[in-house]
C-alpha cells in the first residue's frame, strides 16, 4: 500500500487539477468567441469564480456535511450562474445587431433567485437605445404602469368639471340652501327648525310675514328657555338665540325687517337686568315682542292703508306687481270704502305670487287681470296709478323689491303714470344701495325650471358646457322712478328716508 497523502501534498494536487479545469475553460471560450456563441462576459465571470475557489482550500467536514461558510458559497454560485444564464439570453444577436435591457424589476427578481417563466426565450424589444435601454415613444404605451401612476393618469384624463356659478354674482353665492334638518345643531329649538324649512320652501314668504312669524318663534324659544347654573340670563340667552338665527340664516338669508327686528330684541335683552327673576323677565321679554309686532307692523299697516286708500278714485285702473300685503290690504280698504276701480296684477316666474294676490282680490268682488311681466307694455295702457310693496328701503331713496319690480316701475314712468310705494319704516335700512349686483339673493336656479317638465332644454342644464342659470331674488329701483312713498308716518319723497330711519330707531 501507499503510504498516506500529508496535507500539503493534498493542496497541491488539488491545485493541480484546478488549474487543468482553468486551462480547459479558456480553450472552450476562445473556440465559442471565434464561433459566436458565448460572450466574452460570460467566461470572465468563470475565471473570477474559478479565481475565487483556487484561492480558497476545501474544507472537507467529517460527517460529510456542508459547513455554513460552504452553503453560503455555493447559493452564491447558483446566483451568479443565473445571471450569467440571463445575460447570455438577453445578448443573442438581433436582426439589427440591438444592445440589451432589462427593467428594475427583472432584475429584483432574478437577483433573488427566481427566473420569471418565458424569460429565456423573450427577446429585447426593438427601438431600444444600446446603452441607456430606453425605449422610444412608440413602445411606451405597451410598458405596464405603476397603480399610483394609473390613478394620476385617470384623474389627469377626465374632464374637468365646469363651474355653474355667474362670475359677475360669484359673491353672492354662500352655503347651499338648507331644505333639511339633517346636521342641525342640538340647541335649535323645534320651532326654529320648522320655520327654517317653511321659509326654504316658500311656504312663508314675503318681508312682512317672515318677520312676524320670526318674532313669534323667539318668543316660544324664551318661554322654553331656562337659564344655566352660573349663567346669567341677559348674557346667556342673547348666545342661545344666535344658533337659532344661525340656522335660519342657512335657510334663507334674512330679509331687512327681520335684521331690524333681532336688532331691537337684542337690545332689549342686554336692557334685562340680572337681579330680576328670571320668570318676569321672560313674561316682559314675550310682552315686548308683542308689542313689537303690534306698533311696528300691525299697526303700521292699517295706517298706511287707509292714508293709500284715499289717493284711489272711482274708476282707476291700479296695476301692481306680484303679492304684497300691504297692497292688498289698500284694494280692500278702499273697496270697503265703497269706490270702484280695476285691477291689473303682473306677476312673473318662478314663484308666481301674484296668483295669489289676484284669486283674493278675485273673492272681494274686484275686477281682476292677470298678465305676466312680458305683456307690461300692453298692460300699462289706461292704467292710473301703480302700487308696488316693498322689500327695503334705501338710505338713498332707491327701492329693493322682489326682482321684477324696476322694469314695472320704468314702464310707467316712461308713460308718466305715478308710482306709490307702501313700505312700513321697519323695512327701512341706513345700507346706501346703488344696484342690485353687490347686495342680492341667489335662489337654487333648478327653481327656474318647469316642475314635472323633464323634456325641457333647461333640464340638464348642469350637464350642457357653456350654459348657466342665475336666479336673483330682487331688484334695485331708482328714486327717479318713485312718485311718493307712503309710511305710517305720512307720505314722503324718497330723499326722506334717512329721516324717517332715524325716528323709528330712536323711538
Amino acid at each position: 500500500m501507499a503510504p498516506s497523502e500529508t496535507p500539503e501534498e493534498e493542496i497541491s494536487h488539488n491545485a493541480l487539477v484546478e488549474s487543468e479545469k482553468i486551462l480547459h475553460v479558456r480553450i472552450d471560450s476562445n473556440r465559442n468567441s471565434k464561433s459566436g456563441n458565448a460572450p466574452p462576459t460570460e467566461s470572465r465571470e468563470k475565471k473570477k469564480k474559478d479565481s475565487q475557489e483556487q484561492s480558497k482550500p476545501k474544507d472537507s467536514s467529517k460527517d460529510g456535511k456542508l459547513s455554513g461558510a460552504e452553503l453560503k458559497k455555493k447559493a452564491k454560485e447558483e446566483k451568479a450562474a443565473k445571471r450569467a444564464l440571463e445575460k447570455k439570453n438577453q445578448q443573442q444577436p438581433s436582426a439589427e445587431g440591438s444592445g440589451f435591457s432589462r427593467t428594475d424589476a427583472t432584475n429584483s427578481t432574478i437577483a433573488k433567485g427566481v427566473v420569471p417563466s418565458g424569460l429565456e426565450t423573450s427577446a429585447a424589444p426593438k427601438h431600444q437605445h444600446k446603452r441607456t435601454g430606453s425605449i422610444s415613444a412608440n413602445q411606451q404605451r405597451s410598458l405596464p404602469l405603476r397603480s399610483g401612476e394609473t390613478a394620476a393618469t385617470a384623474a389627469a384624463s377626465e374632464p374637468k368639471k365646469e363651474n355653474k356659478k355667474v362670475a359677475l354674482f360669484g359673491h353672492l353665492y354662500g352655503n347651499p340652501r338648507r331644505t333639511t334638518i339633517a346636521g342641525a345643531s342640538k340647541d335649535v329649538h323645534p320651532s326654529v327648525l320648522a320655520l327654517g324649512l317653511q321659509m326654504s320652501n316658500y311656504v312663508i314668504c314675503g318681508s312682512n310675514a317672515r318677520c312676524v312669524a320670526t318674532m313669534l318663534v323667539f318668543k316660544r324659544v324664551i318661554e322654553s328657555y331656562v337659564t344655566p347654573p352660573q349663567n346669567s340670563l341677559p348674557r346667556h340667552l342673547a348666545v342661545h338665540l344666535s344658533s337659532q338665527i344661525d340656522y335660519i340664516v342657512s335657510c334663507r338669508p334674512l330679509s331687512v325687517s327681520m335684521g331690524n327686528a333681532i336688532r331691537w330684541l337684542k337690545v332689549e335683552i342686554s336692557e334685562v337686568d340680572p337681579d330680576t327673576p328670571e320668570s318676569k323677565a321672560k313674561a316682559d321679554l314675550c310682552d315686548a315682542i308683542d308689542n313689537f309686532i303690534r306698533e311696528r307692523i300691525t299697526v303700521a299697516d292699517q295706517v298706511i292703508a287707509t292714508s293709500a286708500a284715499e289717493k284711489i278714485c272711482d274708476g282707476d285702473t291700479i296695476l301692481t306687481y306680484a303679492k304684497s300685503s300691504i297692497v292688498q290690504q289698500i284694494l280692500a280698504e278702499a273697496l270697503r270704502q265703497g269706490k270702484k276701480f280695476k285691477v291689473i296684477v303682473i306677476d312673473s316666474r318662478p314663484l308666481f305670487e301674484g296668483k295669489n294676490l289676484a284669486r283674493a282680490l278675485a273673492d272681494l268682488g274686484l275686477d281682476v287681470q292677470y298678465s305676466l311681466t312680458q305683456a307690461i307694455s300692453h298692460a300699462i295702457k289706461g292704467v292710473t296709478k301703480v302700487f308696488l310693496g316693498a322689500h327695503a328701503m334705501m338710505s338713498n331713496g332707491r327701492l329693493y323689491s322682489r326682482v321684477g319690480t324696476a322694469i314695472v316701475a320704468m314702464t310707467a314712468k316712461d308713460a308718466d303714470i305715478p308710482v306709490i310705494v307702501c313700505c312700513e319704516s321697519v323695512k327701512f335700512t341706513d345700507r346706501v344701495a346703488l344696484d342690485s349686483i353687490v347686495t342680492n339673493e341667489v335662489a337654487p336656479p333648478d327653481e327656474l325650471l318647469l316642475q314635472g317638465n323633464n323634456s325641457t332644454s333647461l333640464f340638464k342644464w348642469r350637464d350642457t358646457p357653456n350654459l348657466q342659470l342665475l336666479h336673483l331674488m330682487y331688484d334695485l329701483t331708482p328714486a327717479d322712478y318713485i312718485t311718493m312713498i307712503i309710511t305710517e308716518y305720512g307720505s314722503l319723497p324718497p330723499s326722506s328716508v334717512p329721516v324717517v330711519h332715524r325716528l323709528s330707531t330712536n323711538t
